[in-house]
């Protein structure tokens, strides 16, 4: 079953070339939102029976105790200090280190070991990771797409746009294939201020970018977790000025899909492996959309 089938849309598509062309017809989901399951065994509350996920004490714990966990080695420190001290004291060992002595060069190297503890706990409460946030894209809403695709692609396109956005931190969404930009959906960088247009992509300078080029040359995946400290982030115009990551991801050896995020690293490592799945269909599909368009372009010549 096409993966379009599945696809509710309430916005339409700004079709830019052909305004008269009749819109998709809307399409329903036609699968149960929820999927109960019952066995006989199961008490009339329908609690649920099987395995429950494991949760990690430990981690949870740390994690809500970040600052005492950061002052560990200082109080490991400090107490080693006391007691290699007070160790020294009343065992009647001479205050005076002595290199000769087995005990003064323990004592030695457990002080060193401690004032290490207690430098290291204060590196740890000094050295902060910076908390992230989402943003909100400084754009404008923008769906334009490709008037001369069949309907079954278009449908596929949205369904693809709504898969990112609803899984993961996604608000941006640009489809080049074949040379051509055949989908711009979500949040776009404004062309000017106040005018309420949004930035339109030149699929032939994208394409010629060292950024698409890297990725079109690999044929791998490329994540730019936080855009601001790349260069290149000057290839990505329509994007919004402030999208924060960026996922390149080819598609066959024709085009590319690049999506923008809300949030630093927000791309997790299965929202990267779920995007690359839906890629590869995506591209299965246009392949062939554009495949057929050409052997109809030969027939009728």
């Amino acid at each position: 079953m096409e993966a379009g089938t599945f696809l509710q849309t309430n916005l339409p598509f700004q079709w830019s070339l052909n305004p008269k062309r009749p819109l998709p017809h809307r399409l329903h989901r036609t699968f149960p939102r929820f999927i109960r399951a019952s066995s006989t065994s199961a008490n009339s509350e329908g609690r649920y029976r099987g395995p429950k996920p494991g949760r990690d004490w430990v981690a949870e714990w740390v994690s809500n105790n970040d600052d005492v966990v950061r002052s560990f080695p200082i109080y490991a420190g400090g107490f080693s200090l006391l007691a290699v001290l007070l160790n020294r004291t009343v065992s009647g060992i001479a205050p005076v280190a002595d290199a000769s002595s087995s005990q003064s060069r323990a004592d030695l190297l457990t002080l060193g070991l401690a004032v290490t503890n207690i430098l290291a706990g204060l590196v740890w409460l000094s050295i902060r990771p910076k908390p992230v946030f989402k943003v909100n894209p400084d754009g404008i809403e923008c769906r334009v797409g490709n008037p001369d695709l069949p309907n079954s692609v278009v449908s596929e396109l949205l369904w693809t746009w709504e898969s990112f956005s609803d899984v993961t931190c996604c608000r941006s969404l640009v489809v080049v294939y074949n040379g051509s930009c055949i989908l711009q959906i979500g949040c776009a960088a404004e062309y000017l201020k106040d005018n309420g247009k949004a930035v339109s992509v030149d699929a032939g300078k994208l394409m010629q970018g060292s950024l698409c080029q890297g990725v079109m040359k690999s044929g791998a995946q490329s994540y730019l977790a936080n855009l601001s400290l790349y260069p290149g982030k000057s290839e990505l115009p329509f994007l919004p000025s402030n999208t924060q990551a960026v996922i390149l991801q080819p598609l066959g050896d024709k085009g590319i899909a690049i999506v923008g995020g809300d949030t630093i690293r927000g791309f997790t490592t299965s929202d990267q492996a779920w995007i690359s799945l839906i890629a590869e269909k995506l591209d299965a599909t246009l392949a062939k959309c554009f495949d057929n368009v050409a052997f109809s372009l030969l027939d009728q010549v």
